[in-house]
């Protein structure tokens, strides 16, 4: 699924260029509920007079603390290279072992790659209770936070290689510290 725009005065969604699909943080593909999932929406959800009952499950301070917590982790220089590794493996990926992919690839990863990837690492680790990242934290968020930088070549879309695909290579490839 991708963040799409409703121009004014225009039916329809249209995709959003690169440059302002590089700022969502994660590209996250959620499918349709199975069939038990779609019943117990409908039942719940196909009401005229009846409220949900929401509640809050965290304040804006402990949020803001969570945040603190975040900042504090530890990361290993290790740790951020690897992360570096990975996302100029998306752009120069010749310079990485992965010579055939050097015409599958448009455009790489963006700075915003590396930034997220690190935070997105931070709050995997937090949210394993872990005071530290590790890589296994950096590869298990690794392709939602890169799948949607990778663009690739016309030849790429002919032989229907997908960005999932350039991203699962390089998590691959990549020397893990």
């Amino acid at each position: 699924m991708q963040a799409t725009q409703n121009p004014i005065e225009q039916e329809g969604t249209y995709p959003l260029p690169e440059a302002q699909v590089d700022r969502f943080m994660l590209k996250i593909g959620v499918d349709y509920p199975t069939r038990d999932e779609e019943l117990e929406i409908m039942r719940r959800m196909a009401r005229t007079g009846e409220r949900p009952d929401v509640r809050s499950v965290a304040t804006p301070d402990q949020i803001l603390r969570a945040r603190d917590v975040l900042d504090d982790l530890y990361i290993d220089e290790r740790v951020e290279q690897y992360i570096v590794d990975l996302v100029l493996a998306s752009r120069n990926p010749g310079e990485h072992g992965l010579d055939d992919l050097v015409p599958l690839v448009e455009y790489g990863a963006s700075p915003r790659a590396s930034i997220n990837l690190n935070l997105a690492a931070r709050a995997h680790a937090f949210l394993q209770h872990r005071a530290y990242v590790t890589p296994e934290d950096v590869r298990a968020v690794a392709m939602d936070v890169m799948q949607h930088r990778v663009v690739i070549t016309y030849e790429a879309e002919a032989e229907q290689v997908t960005p999932i695909d350039i991203v699962e290579r390089i998590l691959n490839t990549v020397e893990v510290p």
